[in-house]
């Protein structure tokens, strides 16, 4: 009997399917090649793109393996990354100096070369050159830093199997559409790893909503014509709500008595009236007479241990290029180098940023369970993280820090 048994489950073995063997790159590379063809094609002829171009764009087009976070089909899952155990970092060494002063260097040498279409530029959309070449200095130190990948290569690798497939997809049909208008040629449409293109680092999309033709020459060119780069991260701003004749904002003292649990483009306020609260600019000089009746943010990017700034709403046109408050006050302080020779903050960063992320986020689930709005529990301290931990610390009769720090872990349950 057992000897049946033992047989009869023999044969049930027999005749399951073998299990899938692991996919091999060159399978992968298979599945793409159909998936261009079957898939991608149907979708790019209905968004108005020829057979010809799009035969052009993929010629030769293999998988790009080096790029992050791709998921090939067949592969085994990539192990979850605890990123948030990682340290967030102190927003010191993200404005090195001797970086700053090279670039400010060089930007003022191109405001003298580049002066009479920043001029034009500015009178067009209202945005000041040196926030420009800012800018331009940021995303590929003016134009010098190398764009070594095929942006179709890049695209299509990553809407074919990265983990944001659905939005590299759009980004990828939108390459296309650059490509059938013919602003650019397959070999010249050059970008970054994450599909950014050209000397301002526009995503596809971007391109077609904001980039423009500023040199007459018909066609769109942010690769090699400087016009046309500055003038499109001009027209970028614009539409995403530069204001004309106003700058990004100012370095401040703000008094002890002052809740730095002000904070955020949500509280903002006329210049004027946090001037009344004894908020003065660092220079020493008077806010200007037209800032004063204008709507200003207070802002203090490390709590009270770092500088301290009212912002205007052009600080967070600057952020919608990169949404960083870092970021936004890099590119704020590099124009002012350019403008007027300025130089670093006056006031030093202090010793933050040394919290696990998974501390800081437990910090903001407790803050939100207590009611607080901390924008999300990601364990980086954003401005309604660090406004919150201010209310918190005020509500318990505490010193406002407005900032994250060991000793509230013990404290904030």
């Amino acid at each position: 009997m057992a000897r049946h048994i033992l047989r009869f489950v023999i044969l049930l073995l027999a005749l399951l399917p073998l299990p899938a063997l692991a996919a091999s790159k060159a399978d992968v590379e298979a599945q793409f090649q159909a998936w261009i063809q079957k898939d991608l094609w149907p979708e790019a002829r209905k968004a108005g793109i020829s057979e010809k171009t799009f035969q052009a764009a993929f010629a030769g087009v293999t998988l790009n393996w080096d790029l992050p976070d791709l998921v090939p089909p067949g592969f085994p899952k990539p192990t979850e990354q605890k990123q948030t155990q990682a340290e967030f970092s102190s927003p010191a060494p993200y404005f090195n100096e001797a970086r700053l002063q090279k670039l400010a260097a060089t930007g003022k040498s191109l405001a003298s070369q580049y002066g009479p279409a920043l001029r034009r530029i500015e009178k067009t959309y209202g945005v000041p050159g040196p926030i420009l070449l800012a800018i331009w200095g940021r995303e590929t130190g003016f134009g010098i830093a190398k764009l070594p990948n095929s942006a179709i290569q890049v695209l299509a690798t990553k809407a074919f199997m990265s983990t944001r497939k659905d939005m590299f997809r759009a980004e990828l049909v939108a390459a296309l559409r650059i490509l059938e208008h013919g602003d650019v040629t397959p070999d010249q449409f050059r970008g970054s790893w994450a599909g950014a293109l050209g000397q301002p680092q526009f995503m596809p999309t971007n391109y077609l909503k904001y980039a423009v033709d500023f040199d007459g020459d018909g066609h769109r060119n942010i690769w090699t014509s400087v016009p046309d780069t500055l003038a499109s991260i001009a027209n970028y701003m614009v539409q995403k709500g530069w204001q004309r004749g106003r700058g990004w904002g100012y370095e401040v003292t703000i008094p002890q008595n002052v809740s730095c649990a002000q904070e955020g483009p949500d509280l903002a306020k006329p210049i004027s009236q946090w001037a009344s609260l004894g908020i003065k600019r660092v220079s020493g000089k008077s806010f200007p007479p037209d800032e004063l009746r204008a709507s200003g943010m207070m802002l203090v990017p490390a709590g009270r241990d770092g500088p301290e700034f009212i912002v205007t709403p052009n600080f967070y046109a600057i952020k919608e290029y990169n949404n960083s408050d870092l970021y936004g006050l890099y590119i704020g302080n590099l124009a002012d180098r350019i403008a007027s020779g300025g130089g670093a903050f006056e006031e030093k960063w202090g010793d933050v940023g040394k919290m696990l992320r998974s501390d800081v986020a437990g910090m903001q689930k407790t803050l939100e369970r207590k009611g607080y709005d901390v924008g999300g529990t990601d364990g980086l301290p954003g401005y309604k993280t660090r406004r919150s931990i201010g209310q918190w610390q005020e509500k318990n009769g505490m010193k406002p820090t407005c900032y994250p720090e060991a000793s509230i872990l013990g404290i904030l349950k």
